[in-house]
C-alpha cells in the first residue's frame, strides 16, 4: 500500500492523475493534483485537483454537476503517477462537455 508521504510529487509538488471509469476501463481525463488535493480526493470521496492554468485547487463537477466519484486511487510502481478509478456522474468528464478528454485524433 502506498502511503501518501511515500509518493514523488515533482518539484512544484505535483503529481499526474490518469482518471479512469472503474467499470469500463474508459480513460476520462488526466489532471494534476498536489499533496493536499489527494487528501481532500480521499476524505470527500469526490476528486479534487489542482488547476496549474489558475494556480489554484477544483473540486471535479462542482459548477457542471459532472462529479466523480472515487472508487479506488492507486500508486503506479515507480509512486510518480496516480490512477484514481471513479464512477463518473453526469454527461462528461471533459470541460468541453465530451464523455472524455481523450476525443481528439492525433494524425501526421
Amino acid at each position: 500500500m502506498a502511503m501518501i508521504d511515500g509518493l514523488r510529487f515533482d518539484e512544484r509538488g505535483l503529481i499526474p492523475a490518469i482518471v479512469q471509469q472503474h467499470d469500463t476501463g474508459e480513460v476520462l481525463m488526466m489532471a494534476w493534483m498536489t499533496a493536499e488535493t489527494l487528501v481532500e480526493t480521499l476524505d470527500r470521496g469526490e476528486t479534487v485537483f489542482w488547476s496549474r492554468s489558475r494556480d489554484e485547487r477544483w473540486h471535479k463537477g462542482a459548477t457542471s454537476g459532472n462529479v466523480q466519484r472515487v472508487v479506488e486511487v492507486v500508486a503506479d510502481c515507480d509512486q510518480d503517477t496516480l490512477l484514481v478509478k471513479v464512477d463518473q456522474q453526469g454527461s462528461g468528464a471533459c470541460h468541453t462537455g465530451a464523455r472524455t478528454c481523450f476525443h481528439e485524433p492525433v494524425t501526421r
